[in-house]
């Protein structure tokens, strides 16, 4: 169902079309900007922006919706998101960046190996050897499978996978964070 912005409506239909409208389309615009490594407030400022496009050209009766408005919105969202990137507009000075920001303190934190260690050892021996040969050794697949007896490099990668999906258990069943790895 398509709704027309149009002057000669009461401010109170109008207001109403536009919140239909941020209900409906808002969602899927912050999930996109989100994916596209932009801020909850990067999505809302863009979002607005689109809305202020959106509602300009329904007034000015330059509006020819294909599809729907929320898909209409998501395109605007998307040609200002390429546009922001494509200006540069997202770039700030390194001296606003850092203020209040102590380095020092950032570059002193270091993940502890042992208790990373000490989460990797609970996947179990075989899993700690695997996960060694592919990542610490770099040792390519169909090696890896040859060195553990496996069928082929199809059934190492499963099994790797599966090694890794045991620590991150262990991890998610803690509620560990990041902080939780620093010594």
């Amino acid at each position: 169902m398509t709704h027309e912005i149009v002057f000669d409506k009461p401010a109170a239909q109008r207001e109403k079309l536009i919140t239909e409208l941020y209900k409906s389309a808002f969602p899927t615009v912050a999930k996109y900007v989100s994916k596209m490594g932009g801020s909850f407030d990067d999505a809302k400022d863009i979002f607005q922006d689109a809305l202020v496009i959106y509602y300009e050209k329904a007034v000015g009766g330059d509006l020819s919706l294909q599809s729907s408005e929320k898909a209409y919105l998501l395109g605007i969202t998307k040609h200002l998101w390429f546009k922001k990137f494509r200006d540069g507009n997202n770039n700030l000075p390194l001296d606003n960046c850092i203020e209040g920001f102590d380095i020092t303190d950032e570059a002193d934190e270091q993940p502890s190996t042992n208790k990373l260690m000490h989460y990797l050892e609970t996947a179990g021996k075989k899993c700690m050897e695997l996960l060694s040969a592919f990542y610490y050794h770099k040792l390519p697949m169909k090696e890896v499978a040859g060195l553990f007896g496996y069928a082929g490099e199809r059934s190492a990668t499963v099994q790797k996978y599966k090694c890794i999906e045991k620590v991150r258990e262990t991890v998610k069943e803690q509620s560990l964070a990041y902080e939780d790895f620093i010594e």
